[in-house]
């Protein structure tokens, strides 16, 4: 049955129109009146749905029951990655998406190939944060990421009340563990190249304990999902969620 990201808040009983994203789905799947769909608002859990009309560019559906289903990790993990180079961001967002990023802060660093500010930045934060939710719709995700605007690593400033890590070389880093039950963690990594020693000092000086992933160096966009990927298999069930 399609999965459709449609920003809410659903209730069951509404009829309403699909976002123009999601009907041009409905409208490439050949989808017709009566046809099923589940429906998910980012707010936990997802809803039963029914096509109620086709038009030539717009799809009205009805919203059914509210189940509460959560797919997430046990450990919100939120990414600030420093943006890597051509579409390899795409990936990094999508994949991240797929393994249950609670959210993801997009860096330029000093050595962040990718420059963009303004409109372009605007544009680009709205493309990714559609992958996001379309990823979401393939993988069973009800809580898309949040995808920040673009941020100048040397401006940032983390948010409080999360366990701080930055994935770093240094022969000193500890091996990477879940936080304390309960926490949130941030995760910063660099782009191709990594964060300078300027910035990782930075980073550390903020309050970010140094972790490795192991004796590896691993990609930009690698190196962040690995991560997630350890953090969601070594923190144990997550816990029910209710809406």
């Amino acid at each position: 049955m399609p999965r459709l990201h449609c920003p809410g808040p659903l209730h069951e009983g509404a009829s309403l129109a699909l976002p123009p994203a999601a009907a041009r789905h409905v409208q490439v799947l050949r989808l017709q009146p009566g046809d099923p769909l589940t429906l998910f608002d980012g707010a936990g859990g997802e809803w039963d749905a029914r096509i109620e009309r086709m038009g030539r560019s717009d799809v009205q559906v009805a919203v059914g029951s509210h189940h509460p289903i959560e797919r997430e990790p046990a450990v919100r993990v939120h990414l600030a990655a420093g943006v890597p180079a051509n579409e390899r961001m795409d990936w990094l967002v999508e994949k991240a998406a797929e393994l249950g990023a609670a959210s993801l802060q997009p860096l330029l660093t000093e050595r962040s190939v990718l420059r963009l500010s303004g409109e372009r930045a605007g544009r680009k934060q709205a493309h990714w944060q559609a992958i996001a939710a379309a990823a979401c719709e393939q993988c069973g995700g009800n809580r898309p990421p949040a995808i920040h605007p673009l941020a100048e690593l040397a401006r940032w400033q983390p948010p409080a009340g999360m366990a701080l890590r930055v994935l770093s070389l240094s022969p000193q880093a500890s091996p990477l563990a879940p936080p304390p039950a309960g926490m949130p963690l941030l995760l910063l990594s660099g782009p191709e190249g990594g964060l300078t020693p300027r910035e990782e000092a930075a980073a550390v000086a903020a309050g970010f304990e140094p972790v490795t992933l192991g004796p590896r160096v691993l990609r930009a966009e690698t190196a962040p999902l690995a991560a997630l990927a350890y953090l969601a298999v070594h923190a144990g069930p997550a816990p029910r969620d209710p809406r």
